[in-house]
């Protein structure tokens, strides 16, 4: 990714955010290609996901313990007028997507298996 002396990503580079789903989640998603998003997202009307600084929090958060989740790459630019950046856990920005997810805004997915202190996240996403 390019950042400009402001530290803003230019328009042609890529911004990956990040979605984490429970096994069956992610299946239903693969078998539908596209979702409404999770309990939790259908309860908020939107798809919650997490910049990379975030990540680590969000998983050790909402999925402690829990092993066998998919962890999903999508580039923000591509979602569109239907990402939105909104404040949340403790003032911060994060981006929540107002329509459907389809699996063509998939740029990878990747397993996130628990280690003996946390998720092990794949290499190159912080």
């Amino acid at each position: 990714m390019t950042l400009d002396q402001n530290g803003v990503a230019g328009h042609d580079a890529q911004m990956l955010i990040y979605k984490i789903f429970r096994r069956p989640e992610w299946d239903a998603f693969f078998a539908a290609g596209q979702t409404a998003g999770a309990p939790v997202d259908l309860s908020d009307g939107y798809i919650h996901f997490s910049a990379a600084p975030q990540l680590a929090e969000t998983a050790a958060k909402y999925f402690d313990g829990i092993s066998d989740l998919v962890l999903v790459a999508c580039d923000a630019y591509r979602l569109g007028e239907a990402l939105k950046w909104e404040p949340s856990r403790g003032g911060a920005l994060f981006p929540h997507l107002y329509r459907h997810l389809t699996l063509a805004d998939v740029v990878w997915d990747k397993s996130l298996p628990l280690g003996a202190s946390g998720h092990i996240f794949p290499e190159g996403v912080f």
